[in-house]
């Protein structure tokens, strides 16, 4: 599968401008671990770190549904990869699926994309529990734009200790 990335508006108003942003960003992701087979996926570039393309999936997995799904949309929900709600086991992916990661990512964006579209505003306010404060949905979107550029940096190392591939 060949993921289209398409850059964001120039000119927009906010929301729009925020959903681009992040979804231009969901995509550089998936780019990154395109045309890999699992073994190359799980490829940890700095062991001892479990860190590698598979688990930054999972543990985006893990983010889109925390954000919009449990703290945003109120969902009473675990974790995808643990029970105790542990980020960090979505990172050790070490004997996991790349097919499962994707669905399970894809699945989880595709909730909070809808969640995004059906609140009334940026301006809804929800209550996130961990951080014991409420946040607003446009925290959220800009809160996700920073996890996944900040994982993208990521991404683009672990990418070029996997095969050379540099850039995108």
């Amino acid at each position: 599968m060949t993921t289209e990335r398409i850059g964001p508006p120039l000119i927009a108003d906010e929301r729009e401008m925020l959903r681009a942003f992040l979804d231009f960003h969901r995509a550089t992701l998936a780019m990154k671990c395109e045309g890999l087979t699992d073994g190359e996926l799980r490829r940890q570039a700095c062991p001892p770190s479990t860190l590698s393309l598979l688990g930054l999936l999972r543990h985006m997995a893990e983010v889109e549904r925390t954000w919009f799904r449990r703290v945003i949309g109120g969902e009473d929900m675990p974790l995808v990869w643990s029970a105790t709600g542990d980020y960090q086991e979505a990172y050790d992916a070490r004997t996991a699926s790349g097919a499962e990661a994707f669905e399970a990512w894809r699945r989880e964006v595709e909730h909070a994309r809808r969640i995004e579209r059906e609140a009334e505003s940026l301006a809804v306010v929800a209550h996130n529990p961990r951080w014991g404060e409420d946040v607003s949905l446009r925290l959220v979107m800009l809160h996700m734009m920073h996890e996944y550029a900040r994982h993208n940096g990521h991404a683009d190392l672990l990418r070029e200790a996997v095969d050379g591939s540099v850039g995108v």
